[in-house]
């Protein structure tokens, strides 16, 4: 088994807000080699999500990605942008990879 650093339970789970939602725009944030500053459609509104992947994606790579989002987290100044949320990636050492979901769902769908 790997390294699992705590168990939780289904309970504790299901206190995660996590939805599909798709990239419409991302951009540089002025001052910062990693941080960028990304638009999500969420289906019922737009959330902002700064996000530290500017050195793995280009711009043009994310946008219309269809992502997953943690929608519930506490909200956050990063570099004086208010971040909404947290875009859900799989890291081993340096390779980092978005996870996306590979059919057409509305976005705004929870992800159970």
């Amino acid at each position: 088994m790997s390294d699992i650093s705590e168990i939780v339970s289904i309970k504790d789970f299901k206190r995660l807000d996590l939805r599909v939602g798709t990239i419409v725009n991302a951009e540089k944030i002025s001052g910062s080699d990693k941080l960028l500053k990304i638009q999500v459609d969420m289906g019922d509104h737009k959330r902002q999500i700064i996000s530290g992947i500017a050195e793995i994606y280009s711009l043009e790579e994310l946008t219309d990605k269809n992502i997953v989002v943690l929608c519930n987290l506490k909200p956050a100044k990063i570099f004086g942008n208010e971040s909404n949320g947290m875009l859900l990636a799989a890291e081993a050492g340096s390779d980092v990879s978005l996870l996306i979901v590979d059919k057409k769902i509305n976005n705004g769908a929870k992800v159970t």
